[in-house]
């Protein structure tokens, strides 16, 4: 995906010119947004509390870039190893991946032509505009996710049970992640199907002939689904994508919390043949004390994207709970023989 990735850069780095050509367009006239897209960047959802301002000048974000701490230590741990170096100090805990293996991205990412420090582009400092009950959802799941002693897998995040992608890869809204930020987009003229790459939760979304037909089209509410209930519908040039009922798992974790009221609205544009621009508001008086609104671009890839088999490598699985009786055990005083309840 590095060799994809690099591609994606350059036509970040062509800009104006990029964004001068035609859009290609589908048989039925629509835009046509088939091909396989990455959002992959340095620019996260909120902005960090160190950067002021939405933009960053060209030399800021090669600045910025290149003083990054993870693209640094990918950078360290691409060098060759010494062989005769030995095993490291009893008692010495390292990261769980080498940095090689982490692809988040090289630069700041670039929308309508500016470099941006964060996705939200419409409150005042660029971050999620919590409300109290926003700001518990965001440590208590900040503690689920270190939680080493869960009594079962409901305990865990659903990416760790290999129910959907991590850091709401799939949307909605989709962002980007520390790898794996790839989509493919299948484009027919009544359905718009997105597959995502981390996790490999597929978005099936039906397109309709206006928005009224459209939202008078949503499943029951009790269907609370991964990823939400979606419809969609042009508007002019832009596929519009309206999502309901989110699952209240996947709505609890983060870093986007969506209750049952909540509603998501993205818009989809091709923008040139090598960039969608990608929008999404969220309305959700539970969690946000304003309804807010994020803007990225989607880079097209030389390739495809790749199958995640998680469960076929889920041994944080197996290993977290087995270590949690394993605790429960000695704390008892029986002998600990691991497994799962």
């Amino acid at each position: 995906m590095k060799s994809m990735l690099l591609g994606a850069l350059g036509l970040a780095l062509a800009g104006s010119a990029a964004m001068a050509q035609p859009a290609p367009r589908t048989a039925d006239g629509h835009p046509d947004l088939t091909g396989t897209w990455s959002n992959a960047s340095l620019t996260w959802l909120e902005r960090p509390a160190s950067l002021k301002g939405l933009t960053l000048t060209d030399a800021q974000a090669k600045a910025l870039a290149d003083a990054n701490p993870n693209k640094k230590a990918a950078e360290a741990d691409a060098k060759p190893i010494d062989p005769n170096a030995g095993p490291p100090p009893e008692g010495a805990v390292g990261p769980a991946h080498s940095m090689v293996f982490m692809d988040g991205g090289s630069a700041y990412a670039k929308v309508k032509g500016q470099y941006r420090t964060s996705w939200i582009v419409d409150t005042p400092d660029g971050r999620l505009p919590l409300t109290d009950l926003g700001r518990k959802r965001t440590r208590e799941a900040a503690a689920r996710s270190q939680r080493m002693d869960p009594v079962g897998p409901e305990e865990l995040a659903p990416n760790d049970r290999c129910l959907i992608g991590s850091r709401g890869s799939g949307g909605p809204g989709m962002l980007n992640n520390v790898y794996n930020s790839n989509y493919q987009i299948v484009q027919s003229p009544d359905a718009l199907v997105v597959v995502v790459e981390m996790g490999f939760g597929t978005r099936a979304i039906p397109i309709f002939p206006s928005k009224a037909v459209a939202q008078g089209s949503h499943r029951p509410a009790a269907l609370q689904l991964w990823m939400g209930d979606s419809v969609a519908w042009w508007d002019g040039d832009a596929l519009v994508v309206e999502t309901i009922n989110v699952n209240p798992e996947q709505g609890q974790f983060g870093p986007i919390f969506l209750s049952p009221q909540a509603r998501v609205t993205e818009r989809f544009t091709r923008a040139s043949p090598g960039q969608i621009a990608y929008e999404f508001q969220v309305e959700d008086p539970v969690h946000y004390t304003q309804t807010w609104r994020a803007e990225m671009s989607l880079y097209a890839l030389a390739g495809q994207i790749y199958e995640y088999a998680c469960h076929e490598g889920n041994y944080a699985m197996t290993g977290i709970l087995g270590g949690a009786r394993a605790k429960e055990a000695a704390s008892a005083g029986a002998p600990k023989t691991g497994g799962q309840r």
